[in-house]
This record gives C-alpha cells, structure tokens and sequence, in this order.
C-alpha cells in the first residue's frame, strides 16, 4: 500500500519533480560521462608518454569527482528541501487521517529511492550513449588513431556513479527522514501560511556595508590586474580571494536592504504597470536568500574563468608549436662539472669527466651514430659567470624593478652566447641574425614579461662587465629571438656578445641541434624511440645530457591542453547546473508560496498577459542578479587568467569568450525558461 502511494505521489508531483529529476538525471550523465575516460582510451593508438599524461588526467578527474559529489550531493539535498516544504499540507493531512510519522517516513523513503533509481537508470543510459561521442572527442583532442573505434562501456565508472550517487540518496532518505520526525503537526497544517521573517534593515548601515564591499572588491580587482606582480606567492593569491568572497556576500547583503528604496525613486518606472508587484517580489527574495545569491553569483563567476581561460589555454599551449620547435631534436650538457649535483650529492669521476667532453663524443659513448640518425647538425656553447648577473645587465634600473618584482631572482648568472654561435641557430631555425662591433653587447628574448622588465634596463643605456672588459647595449629594447625549443615563447633572455668576449673559462653548456633522417611520423618516431633506450646504455650515468625533441613537446602540449579542456568543462558544466537548479527550485518555491498573491491580482481585473509577464521579469530579475555580478568578477578574473597564460604564449580570448557565453546561454537560460513555464503552470491551477 504504501509503494502504492509512493508512485501515486510521484505521479501526482510530477510538475514539482520535473528540475528535480532533470537536474538528478544531468548528474548522473555528467558524472559517468568524465569518469568514463580512462575506459575510452583503452582503444586509442597513442605513444607511451600520451598514455601516461591521460593517466594523470584521469587521476585529475578522479579528485576533481570528490568536488563534484559534493556539490552534486549539497544540490539534491536542497531540492529534497524543497519539495518536503511543498508536501507539508499533505502530510499533515496523512497525519490527521490516522497515519503514523514512521509511515511517512516510509513513504519518503519508497519516493526517494524510487526517483533516485529511475534518475540513475536514466543519467546512465545517456552517460553511456553520450560517452561514445567522447570517445572521438578525446581521440580528437589527443590526435589519436581511432581506426580500432567500437562501442565502449566502462563498468568502473558505472560502480564510482552508483557508489557516489547512492551515498548521496541515503543521505538524503535520513535528512528527510529526520525532517519529518521533528514537525509537528500543527506546524504541517500551517506551513504555507508562516511567512519567512524579514527583519528590516537600517538604511546607513546597508550604505556603509555597501561602500565597504564595493572597496573589498575593487582592492580585489586591482591585486589581479594592475597590482599582479605584488602576488608573488601562493599564499598572497589568496588575499583577492578572501576579498572576492566577502565582498560578494556584503555586495547583496547591503542590496537586499536597500534594493526597494533604489527602485522606488524613479516612481515613473516603479508605478507602470504591474513594476511596483515584482520590485516587491523581487526584493523580499533578496532579503532571504543573501547567502544562495552569493554563493551562487562565485560559482557563475568559477564557471565562467573557468571555461574562457581553459579553452584559451589549450589554444595557447598548442598554436605555437611550428613557430618554436623548428628542430627534431635539442641537446645540451653542462660544462666542467664540480661540486654537488642537484640531489645535494657529490658528481662522480664519470660524470666530472664526462662533463669534459662534447655532445658529439658523448653519443659515440653511449654507441649512437650521429651521421646515420641526424641530419643538419649544428654545435655551439653557451658562457656563465657570476660576474655577470640580471642585476647587473639591469643597472640604474635595478631599485625601482626590484621593488616592484620582489620575487624576480637577480642573483642568477645570465646566459651569454657569441654572436656567430647565435646566428648559427638563428639561420636554421629561420630566425634573424645579428651583427655587433667589439665593445657592443645585445639581448634577445621572447618572454614578453621579461622583455619589459629587461627593456628597463637596455633604455638606461646600463653598461655590462665581463671579464675585465666593459660593453653597451646596441639597442634599447630586446630582440626577438629563442635557443631552447618549447611550445611557447619562454625566453627570458640570452646576452650576445662579440666572439673574442668570453673564452672556455665561463664555458657553461655544449648545444647540439638537428634534425632527424627520416621522412614521416613513424621513421621520427623510431629514432626518437633509440634516442629514449640510450637510458639503459651502461654509459648514460656518466652523462648529464638532456633532450628535447619536436615529438615530446608536441604530446605535452596537447596533453596538457587536453587536461585543462577536460578538468575545466567538467568543474564549469556541474557549477553551471548548480547554479541554475539552485534558482530555479528557489523560485518555483516562491511560486507555489505566492499563488495567493497572483489569484488577488486576478481578482482586481488584472488580464492573464500582464501577470505573465510580471512573472518573467521577477524570475528574470532573480536569474540575472547574480550573473551580472558574476559577469562584472569575470571581467578582471579574465584579464588575471590572460596573465597566467601569457607564460605559455599569446593567445586571444575572444573565440573562448564567445563558447563560454553560448554555453551559459544554453544552459542557464534553459533553466530559467523552464523555470518560468513551470511556475506559469503552477500558478493557472
């Protein structure tokens, strides 16, 4: 009888369920969807270093998924709220009726389970349909070979899905539970007509919270965009963070009290038409829900930085790569080993001696054939001395960037090259050379921070000691240019001096680059292949030779874009979904509470067309609050993340922006359209 009644209730409450199980079903979806991706990697043609970077990014997924229940778990227990607010006339009824708490208790519990296990059925179904389509997406990201594609179901991420999810509905079933125990039945009977108290608030005070916010933020906006270079620690970061937050909460704090008195001034709007009902309407909703819009206005914001930097980031990580790996491979090795390594041990014989020799006897060491494998092979070195520091090339300029920059490190010994050595490289990698006369020393650079910064120095004209001789700058600004491959423009500055300027007493490193004798993927790829087995050669722990190659920094980069793509749809889609379930439960609450209110409007003359659309703008209003705020923290979260992402090239937002606005759109705005039908319906019957 009482299963009987469940489905009955469920039947019944279909309109009250229908976000409720959509949102429940978008969970599960989602859910599965990202943690099904390890599954579908299993059939993709990838090399072993693509293979591992997916690992670690299912690794990311995984911890990212603790978050997601969380949140996912918070949302379905407020939507449990608010349905049990809904229901209790009717258990009130149930109660008058003869019927006991422990068997309402019971009929929760049958409700709840039954939803839980059609949402998850459902969410899985479209999960697994969804994360065929994935599978390409991955391939796709990963430039993978997906000839051996096939149907693919993933029956660890279907165990995480249930297990995560049927914690979250027992947690659920003992909230309702427990709910229900402690009302009594007056309390039930009279619910929908206790009004939620609303204590006014003093006018100056929410002025003076007001200014106060507004000052919060600013100071914020100002740390992540012009005062960047002050958060030159992990723990400072979090100041612009603790401001956001606070001021954000006191930003609607203050509104709520005096958001009424705002409106009310500029009468001619306030008294058109039915403007004055939802100003009101609007206006007690702020006054009860300080906390949601706040948390909900910082999700919309995560969301948005979210998708726009990580879409962005992925495109920056991977247009440059033609422009900065012009070589298949990149050598180097210390020069004249002494002291302790790294680990803080002491070098040994083989590798001081083998620190003595160049690039080229090192291979034939370690019995790789240079002359079979490469072709376009160019040696040069690379010079240091503690002499010669960025605090020197910096000269008069060096007080004021070094207040400013506390965390440069200008106590490291510059890069120095002679300029035939640089116009070697230049040439092959296409770049421009460089002519100097014997007292004349120029720096190129890419890193366009470091370019500021070092322009500092080359306008003051700041002259360079090295090795008892004294040189000028050729020009007043850096010049374009690179040594070591990457993927983006990373070099903070290479000194260029006249040939006859050093000698091998700084020599600091030997350079080998070169490309590799064969004509496709999989002939680079081979000999890319004996280059990594040289590790197991007995020789190779005498060497300190390091290698980049095009292959290696090409899958990092696409690995790293992909990581980001994934982790920030994932984050993005379920704070999107958050936030606008959040609203909407919140609002056709308000709905349901109000019917009263728009059955006496009915009752004075007013035409079913106005009431619609007063009901649009106060749902409209109550969706776009916290975005429009949301959209104001973005606009400086953006230019902070535009920042970090100048460290892996220039990239512009624009293209990722414009996604980031068409998902919201989508997403957000399908909520509160459905929202408004919803409530339009609930108020007609």
């Amino acid at each position: 009888m009482l299963l009987r009644l469940s489905l009955r209730n469920i039947k019944r409450s279909l309109k009250d369920y229908t976000i409720y199980f959509f949102t429940l079903v978008l969970g599960v979806a989602i859910f599965y969807l990202f943690n099904s991706i390890e599954s579908q990697s299993v059939m993709m043609d990838v090399s072993s270093s693509t293979r591992e970077i997916i690992k670690m990014m299912v690794n990311f997924l995984s911890g990212v998924s603790v978050l997601v229940s969380f949140i996912l778990g918070f949302l379905i227990i407020y939507a449990s709220r608010f349905l049990m607010k809904r229901r209790h006339k009717e258990f009130g009824i149930y109660m008058i009726l003869g019927m006991g708490k422990r068997q309402i208790s019971w009929i929760l519990l049958c409700e709840t389970f039954l939803i839980g296990l059609v949402s998850l059925g459902f969410g899985l179904l479209i999960g697994i349909a969804l994360s065929q389509v994935m599978s390409i997406f991955v391939a796709n990201m990963f430039e993978a070979d997906m000839t051996r594609f096939e149907f693919i179901f993933s029956s660890s991420a279907t165990f995480k899905t249930i297990l995560y999810f049927g914690v979250i509905y027992v947690i659920v079933m003992i909230f309702n539970t427990f709910s229900i125990g402690r009302q009594q039945l007056i309390d039930l009977l009279l619910s929908k007509r206790k009004n939620e108290q609303i204590k006014a608030k003093n006018t100056w005070l929410c002025t003076l919270v007001f200014l106060l916010s507004i000052g919060m933020l600013g100071y914020a906006y100002y740390l992540v965009t012009a005062g960047v270079t002050q958060l030159d620690s992990a723990d400072k970061i979090f100041i612009p963070i603790a401001l956001g937050i606070s001021g954000t909460y006191l930003l609607f704090w203050s509104l709520s009290g005096f958001i009424l008195k705002i409106m009310m001034f500029y009468k001619k709007h306030y008294f058109k038409g039915l403007n004055s009902f939802v100003v009101r309407q609007f206006s007690s909703q702020m006054n009860t829900t300080v906390f949601s819009m706040s948390l909900i206005c910082l999700m919309l914001f995560t969301t948005i930085c979210v998708l726009s930097s990580g879409i962005a980031l992925k495109n920056a990580v991977t247009s440059n790569m033609q422009e900065f790996t012009p070589v298949d491979i990149y050598l180097e090795k210390n020069w004249d080993l002494a002291g302790q390594n790294a680990n803080g041990k002491q070098y040994t014989q083989g590798e001081i001696a083998d620190s003595h020799i160049s690039i080229a006897e090192t291979f034939r060491q370690l019995d790789f054939s240079i002359d079979k494998y490469f072709k376009d092979v160019c040696t040069v070195n690379t010079y240091a001395t503690n002499d010669l520091t960025l605090k020197d090339t910096l000269g008069k300029a060096f007080p004021s960037i070094k207040q400013k920059y506390t965390f440069l490190n200008t106590d490291m010994a510059e890069n120095i090259m002679r300029i035939s050595d640089y116009n070697q490289i230049a040439k092959r990698y296409g770049q421009k050379q460089f002519q100097l006369s014997d007292h004349q020393y120029m720096i190129v650079a890419n890193f366009d921070n470091m370019v500021a910064i070092r322009n500092q120095g080359l306008k003051a004209n700041s002259p360079i000691q090295l090795l008892n001789q004294t040189y000028t700058p050729k020009y007043q600004t850096c010049q374009d240019g690179f040594v070591v491959p990457s993927s983006n423009e990373s070099n903070s500055g290479i000194i260029l001096v006249p040939d006859q300027a050093v000698n091998e007493s700084i020599r600091a490193q030997n350079i080998m680059i070169a490309n590799y004798k064969a004509n496709d993927k999989a002939g680079c790829q081979a000999i890319e292949d004996k280059i990594i087995a040289l590790d197991q050669h007995p020789y190779s722990k005498n060497t300190n030779l390091d290698a980049i190659t095009r292959i290696s920094i090409y899958e990092g980069s696409v690995g790293i874009g992909a990581m980001v793509i994934f982790i920030g749809i994932y984050i993005g889609v379920v704070f999107l979904i958050s936030s606008a379930a959040l609203l909407a439960l919140k609002e056709l609450s308000e709905s349901a509470d109000n019917k009263e209110r728009y059955t006496m409007l009915r009752k004075i003359g007013t035409d079913e067309k106005m009431i619609q659309k007063a009901l649009f703008k106060q749902i409209a209003l109550f969706f776009v609050a916290p975005l429009m705020v949301a959209i104001v923290h973005s606009v400086f979260g953006i230019q902070f993340c535009t920042y970090i992402i100048s460290t892996f090239g220039k990239q512009n937002l624009l293209p990722s922006i414009i996604a980031t606005v068409i998902f919201i759109i989508l997403i957000y705005g399908g909520y509160m359209m459905v929202t408004y039908y919803s409530s339009r319906a609930m108020l007609k019957d």
